[in-house]
């Protein structure tokens, strides 16, 4: 039998396409699929068990068995779980504390915290201050985007991140994650 194959978020962008089709033997379930796809793309075997299929726009269990021309949906988890990120373009002081309190719960046993600053000197040229500018909308959608994809990667990973544009002086804060 011949099924389709639906790629999203990270699945799409390492493998470099949205959709695929594949050759099963009759009676062959979703976790077949998986096993399949997986000896042919390690971005799937890296992921395994860390996201939901869906059968012909339903979400299903491993051992559903597939029928010629279904559609079989790889769709990585939702960023965060909650529906909200914090991800902050800013030309004011960055605060790590907002972003502390953004991956803060009950159920987060640790957090791990990054703090960029401008520093005097960058691949042996001294720097008098840097200039930070972006096409907001996008690079907000970047930053989301790269949130998602380790968050999708890594069970149980909450991220944050806030950073600056404008001018920022040496010591001061360029970014928190």
């Amino acid at each position: 039998m011949r099924i389709s194959v639906l790629y999203f978020a990270v699945f799409r962008e390492r493998i470099g396409r949205d959709e695929d089709t594949l050759e099963l033997e009759d009676g062959a379930t979703v976790g077949d699929a998986i096993t399949a796809l997986a000896a042919k793309h390690p971005a799937i075997a890296a992921l395994r068990g860390k996201f939901r299929c869906a059968v012909n726009q339903d979400f299903i269990d491993d051992d559903r068995v597939l029928a010629d021309r279904d559609e079989l949906a790889l769709i990585p988890p939702v960023a965060g779980g909650t529906g909200s990120r914090h991800v902050q373009l800013l030309p004011t002081p960055l605060s790590l504390d907002r972003c502390v309190a953004a991956v803060s719960g009950p159920g987060m046993g640790g957090i791990v915290t990054f703090t960029g600053m401008v520093r005097r000197h960058s691949r042996g040229i001294v720097v008098d201050r840097l200039e930070y500018e972006a096409y907001a909308p996008m690079a907000v959608r970047e930053m989301t985007r790269l949130c998602d994809e380790i968050e999708a990667e890594i069970a149980g990973t909450k991220l944050a991140v806030e950073h600056r544009v404008g001018r920022l002086e040496i010591g001061e804060i360029a970014v928190v994650i």
